[in-house]
């Protein structure tokens, strides 16, 4: 039997040394869940947000084959988790993705220098009420607030900027997760308007907001340009990674 963990107390130890910051979302009870198969003394847990899940401690196939609905990207803490993953989802998509160190020391005077490189006919925005309404428009843009659940959570907890063109969001970079100390950055541009330099603008944007605000901007790379647009901007890469991009099915078997 599954059940959702109140006291996330009793699994940090479970995660001690996973430096991931939607992990800590879950754990701070920011946003997010932890899924366990004993509540009194849980020896493994799964912390689940937005589409992505954490395995942590010891290998349960319950908390793997039960899966969230939806397209999950599942993380295991090591390769003992990784082989359950793997026997419970055979179609699982075995990816390798990029961590990026968490103490990066920011050139606030090169970011405000590529802010200031926005073209003409472009604006920048907050996501504010009316551009979180816009987001959720188009495929590209709603992962800037959907992890959220609802705009007044988004308003409270995420942070975010967007680059608009003649009254549409061209590119963005937004809070995907919030945790106490900060927020994990999810960046997209819509296809038309890439290779414009217009990821590096918005992300140094909200970069800055944060910063403004004492908030750390965490970021993830799914791919090597995703690394290679973080050390543009000051970030250093830390190691990769393996995850699985498992679809849409409950479980196999």
């Amino acid at each position: 039997m599954i059940y959702e963990l109140k006291d996330t107390s009793k699994v940090q130890h479970l995660f001690e040394g996973w430096e991931e910051t939607l992990i800590y979302s879950c754990l701070q009870n920011v946003m997010g869940k932890v899924f366990v198969t004993d509540t009194k003394q849980p020896q493994s847990a799964f912390a689940f947000v937005g589409c992505f899940g954490f395995f942590a401690g010891k290998p349960d196939r319950e908390l793997v084959a039960e899966k969230p609905d939806g397209f999950v990207i599942m993380v295991p803490q090591n390769e003992d988790w990784a082989a359950l993953i793997e026997d419970c989802f055979p179609s699982a998509k075995r990816v390798t993705r990029y961590a990026i160190r968490k103490d990066t020391k920011f050139d606030q005077a090169f970011l405000q220098k590529e802010v200031s490189k926005l073209p003409e006919g472009y604006k920048i925005r907050k996501i504010d009420s009316e551009i979180y309404d816009l987001c959720l428009e188009d495929p590209v843009t709603r992962d800037f607030v959907s992890a959220f659940g609802s705009k007044v959570n988004y308003l409270k907890l995420g942070r975010g900027m967007v680059i608009m063109k003649e009254g549409r969001i061209v590119s963005g970079a937004s809070s995907y997760t919030r945790y106490k100390e900060g927020i994990e950055i999810e960046v997209d541009t819509v296809e038309a308007e890439r290779q414009k330099h217009l990821a590096t603008i918005v992300c140094s944007a909200l970069i800055l907001r944060c910063l403004e605000e004492g908030l750390y901007p965490s970021w993830d790379a799914q791919n090597m340009n995703s690394v290679r647009l973080s050390e543009k901007l000051g970030y250093e890469f830390d190691h990769e990674y393996v995850a699985y991009e498992v679809s849409s099915e409950r479980r196999t078997h």
